[in-house]
């Protein structure tokens, strides 16, 4: 079979040609340090690299929220740190307010003061972050939560929690709206409230009472009233259709226990004749209010037996009020911690994901360089033998063998 000079120059050249490719190729793997630098290289690993990439970049975004949601909520636990220390110095001041010695001005002295703190609390529930938002409105970032009223401070933020995605399957909340922190404080014991009513004329005071059997308790509200100086009738004021007297004619000593419906309380003092006491179910109020009542009280002048015994009673229910409004802060500071504590395991638990995509990554596309430098010898050996059988090939001519 006769070869014609063109096919052999053809076919010579062409796998020449393939193997200075393979070569080349073989030596930008090298350079990259990548097996695969086109996905024609490997259509099926660099279809699984792409959703690789792509999970590594949203655990990569996860992260950065992450870091945003720690600046976050770290702004909100400083502000309720605040909001603590500023709560127990007022309760301290409560406490102060009710020595004996003290008079009417000297206590107006200390409702001044609390004046002060009540702006001060006023300006931490408008606290703002960073970026100028309200931390503590819901969703409404840009309204301030909270404005001065005669009554307390009015929230005009929503009961909303701002979330931000920081996981696959998990979003947390950057802050607490303003109702959670500072308005949704149970008055009282925070079962029920008890309390003397402002026309009494005698020198009576309540406890705020305790819950000596919960299977008992009915929430309902009561009247305690005193017929005489020295006995007293218990009416249940919530049956229908009208008030029951659970008890009359009780006898009255100071300081022993009234037990009712699975609460009980005590009235010390010298209660007169027609004063009453009321006992209701606990509601949410909140610490704004708390804080202008204790002012208010303050401001008052006790000066006889009646309003000293005005002045005991109201004290004893800013005291309850006060202590619950610093559970209910603790509680949100409790919440705040475990969602940083949280935002900790999450960081790990992503590090260790990143980790895994990219050892992932490196088995699809990751150059294993002894094989890739035993390749690219064998190919230049190759390469340079066919060099070498061309131009042999190629110098077979009839005129070398004409003499």
């Amino acid at each position: 079979m006769r070869i014609s000079t063109n096919s052999l120059f053809n076919t010579g050249s062409a796998r020449m040609s393939e193997l200075q490719n393979s070569l080349n190729k073989t030596q930008l793997q090298m350079t990259a340090g990548k097996r695969l630098l086109t996905p024609s290289d490997d259509p099926v690993a660099s279809a699984q690299m792409l959703e690789l990439k792509q999970s590594q970049a949203l655990n990569a975004q996860y992260a950065v929220n992450r870091d945003s949601a720690k600046a976050s909520l770290g702004i909100v636990e400083n502000a309720l740190q605040s909001v603590t220390t500023l709560l127990h110095d007022v309760k301290t001041l409560a406490v102060n307010a009710g020595n004996g010695v003290l008079d009417s001005t000297q206590r107006k002295y200390i409702a001044t003061e609390l004046s002060g703190r009540f702006d001060e609390l006023l300006s931490l529930a408008n606290s703002r972050d960073g970026a100028g938002n309200y931390i503590f409105s819901g969703y409404q970032t840009t309204t301030q939560p909270y404005t001065k009223t005669t009554s307390g401070a009015n929230y005009v933020g929503d009961q909303g929690a701002r979330m931000l995605q920081v996981g696959p399957q998990r979003q947390i909340a950057l802050s607490d709206n303003g109702n959670t922190v500072f308005d949704s404080n149970r008055n009282g014991n925070g079962t029920f409230v008890s309390a003397a009513t402002t026309s009494n004329s005698g020198s009576g005071v309540i406890s705020p009472g305790s819950i000596v059997n919960t299977a008992a308790l009915k929430g309902h509200s009561y009247t305690i009233t005193f017929t005489t100086a020295t006995t007293f009738d218990v009416v249940d004021n919530s049956t229908t259709p009208t008030a029951t007297t659970l008890s009359s004619g009780n006898a009255y000593v100071s300081g022993q226990a009234i037990v009712f419906d699975g609460m009980q309380m005590d009235i010390a003092g010298t209660p007169a004749s027609g004063d009453s006491f009321t006992v209701e179910p606990s509601e949410n109020q909140s610490i704004f209010t708390a804080l202008t009542d204790l002012i208010n009280l303050l401001n008052m002048p006790a000066t006889d037996a009646t309003s000293k015994a005005n002045l005991t009673n109201g004290l004893n229910t800013a005291h309850a009020n006060i202590d619950s409004a610093l559970d209910s802060v603790l509680t949100v500071r409790s919440s705040v911690g475990a969602r940083l504590k949280e935002l900790d395991s999450l960081d790990s638990q992503g590090d260790d994901r990143d980790l895994s995509y990219a050892q992932a990554l490196s088995n699809l596309e990751d150059l294993d360089y002894t094989k890739a430098i035993t390749d690219f010898s064998k190919q230049k050996i190759m390469l340079e033998a066919a060099q070498q059988a061309f131009v042999k090939t190629t110098g077979l001519t009839l005129f070398n063998f004409i003499s």
